[in-house]
């Protein structure tokens, strides 16, 4: 009902027994039934309300008792009218605290609806009396349809013990707290951290039991995600093949801050200039946590005998530490680079390593990641033999092809010595001996035999296995002995070697025996490509400076040129066009040059010949 049909019920049954009392013969506290009135105006929930009804009762008392009664009769209707009036006080009074009391219950009840937790309350035997809102929107049930029902049975209720040991519990303490598993109305369970509070009378009987539960399912679920992932997150750590190392760099941190503050809070560039800094630094890495490939990585059984900081495993000679700390002074997020890790027996271990550093306001944990390249380096001194023995190949190969030219050039200083001495015996045997001549034909005779001397020491160094001399070498020099060495084959092919070498080109640094099998391998298959040419046939020898740092020497051909679909392959191993070539010469050729840090390209047009061009380091970059 609402406020205005309560109105008219209390003013229809005022009006009723004002007319009963004023008009009708009946002798008695007709007027005590305006507590009636009273009483309904109470359930407005409004003290104006019941102030209205009850001053309107004792007015309309007054009123009756002089209609029917006056001023002459003061006895017993005056004794009747004073106890409806006594009631109608009372009543109304009662009623305002009563409604005050309802108000203060109303209140506190809504604190209870207010908040996020599930709250209700039961009887002792279980059925329910009281149902927040909470309640109503986790479980599904409105507080109409739950009010009455065992609770236990409407949530289908799950204890982590047996319910009467928790039953037990509550009884002799009055609380009880443990984790709950229910179910709402549409059947999903839920887990819930419940708190049981026990509610006695003044005598100390049970009244009733609060209930309140906050809702943990998600949380529960969050935590075994949690738990899942740490799991899935530690085996991959543990089982991985890759070293793993936790480190803690908080010490490196906590240092540079320190000597900041020294210096006015200004950081310094670099940390190498710090005394001492270095030799601190690799102690004050903590080493927290390794996986078993980095233990087996430098040969250590199990975690417990592993030493604590990276002083212990980095090689005393090693310089990555230096600029990794440098990196992570400047802010990098990561650094990467090449070391050497000392294992338990003091041999040393070839490693890549990538360092992830923590941010700014992170706990200064540092992920290392570590891969073992010990094969890997096997690996490339393995190939690098092999590229030797393919070039020591390569040049008895070579060999073979210029064997005319070799024995051309070291019989012309011997015929040269036979002559000039010949002609020494000649002069000296004239009457009189002509001894200035002889002096100038054993002068010869020295000069050839040192030349022949010369050749045969450069084929020996030619074809010697030895590994590359970095020698500071004259490139005119270097140019005219490779022509030397094909000049022979080239006129026997009929093909003109012209020169041109810039003046003053700095030196360069390296190999002279590999860059002369370099132009020599260039010129031999220039001469080889122009064999069935009908034109000119001419190498082309050029030598000059390109920038500061770099020169650059180009052989060029008048040959019929190189196909576009050969270019392409012209420097993968084992491509060649001749019927009895290897196709190694070229690969070796930019290998060679590659590895004193040069270039070898190729530039050709179909019919108008070839150009390879060496582009090489100079010795002093920058100088004159």
């Amino acid at each position: 009902m609402t406020r205005g049909m309560y109105g008219v019920a209390a003013a229809l049954l005022a009006l009723c027994i004002f007319l009963i009392d004023a008009l009708s013969p009946i002798e008695g506290a007709v007027a005590v039934l305006y507590v009636l009135v009273v009483l309904i105006a109470s359930m407005t929930s409004r003290r104006g309300d019941i102030l209205i009804a009850g001053v309107g009762a004792l007015a309309l008392t007054i009123i009756a008792y002089f209609i029917s009664h006056g001023l002459d009769n003061v006895a017993s209707p005056a004794l009747r009218a004073f106890v409806s009036v006594a009631a109608i006080t009372i009543a109304t009074l009662l009623a305002i605290q009563n409604q005050a009391s309802t108000h203060a219950l109303a209140e506190q009840a809504n604190l209870l609806n207010l908040t996020h937790d599930m709250i209700f309350v039961r009887k002792h035997s279980g059925e329910i009396t009281f149902w927040n809102h909470a309640a109503e929107e986790v479980y599904g049930w409105s507080s109409s349809e739950a009010i009455g029902r065992k609770a236990d049975e409407l949530l289908e209720t799950r204890y982590p013990e047996d319910r009467d040991t928790v039953e037990t519990t509550l009884m002799r303490t009055g609380r009880w707290e443990g984790t709950l598993e229910q179910r709402t109305r549409s059947g999903v369970p839920i887990v819930l951290d419940s708190r049981w509070s026990l509610q006695r009378d003044r005598l100390g009987q049970v009244m009733g039991v609060l209930e309140t539960h906050t809702n943990i399912t998600e949380r529960n679920a969050a935590h075994a995600a949690l738990v899942r992932s740490e799991r899935r997150y530690r085996h991959m750590f543990d089982s991985t093949r890759i070293g793993v190392v936790q480190e803690d760099w908080s010490g490196i941190r906590e240092e540079l801050e320190r000597h900041a503050a020294l210096n006015g809070g200004r950081r310094v560039g670099h940390v190498s200039t710090i005394p001492g800094f270095m030799a601190r630094a690799r102690r004050l890495v903590r080493i927290l946590d390794v996986n078993p490939a980095f233990l087996e990585m430098i040969g250590v059984e199990k975690t417990e005998n592993f030493t604590q900081t990276i002083d212990d495993v980095l090689d005393t000679g090693d310089i990555s530490f230096a600029e990794a700390i440098e990196a992570f002074v400047r802010g990098d997020p990561f650094y990467e680079g090449e070391t050497e890790l000392v294992r338990a027996g003091g041999s040393l271990v070839p490693v890549l390593f990538a360092i992830t550093f923590p941010a700014i306001d992170d706990d200064g944990n540092v992920l290392v990641f570590v891969v073992d390249i010990s094969e890997r380096k096997q690996a490339q001194d393995a190939l690098n033999l092999a590229q030797s023995e393919l070039a020591h190949a390569a040049r008895v190969a070579t060999l073979g092809e210029l064997t005319a030219s070799i024995a051309h050039e070291v019989n012309q200083p011997l015929m040269a010595v036979v002559t000039n001495g010949e002609a020494g015996m000649r002069w000296l045997r004239r009457n009189p001996p002509d001894l200035h001549e002889v002096e100038t034909a054993i002068t010869r005779v020295i000069a050839e035999g040192r030349r022949a001397s010369d050749i045969v020491k450069r084929i020996r160094d030619f074809l010697k296995k030895a590994p590359a001399k970095q020698d500071e070498l004259c490139l005119p020099a270097l140019i005219e002995e490779a022509v030397a060495l094909v000049e022979h084959e080239l006129e026997r092919a009929k093909v003109d070697v012209l020169l041109e070498v810039q003046g003053g080109l700095p030196r360069i640094r390296g190999d002279r025996i590999q860059f002369q099998q370099v132009l020599v391998n260039l010129m031999v298959n220039a001469g080889q490509a122009m064999a069935d040419h009908p034109g000119r046939r001419a190498i082309f020898v050029e030598a000059s400076r390109l920038g500061k740092d770099e020169v650059a020497i180009a052989i060029r051909d008048t040959g019929p040129g190189i196909p576009e679909d050969h270019l392409q392959r012209l420097f993968d191993p084992f491509f060649t066009t001749k019927q009895n070539g290897m196709g190694m010469g070229l690969a070796i050729c930019r290998t060679t040059v590659e590895a004193h840090g040069g270039r070898l390209t190729v530039e050709s047009t179909p019919g108008d010949g070839a150009t390879f061009q060496l582009v090489l380091p100079t010795s002093q970059p920058g100088l004159p």
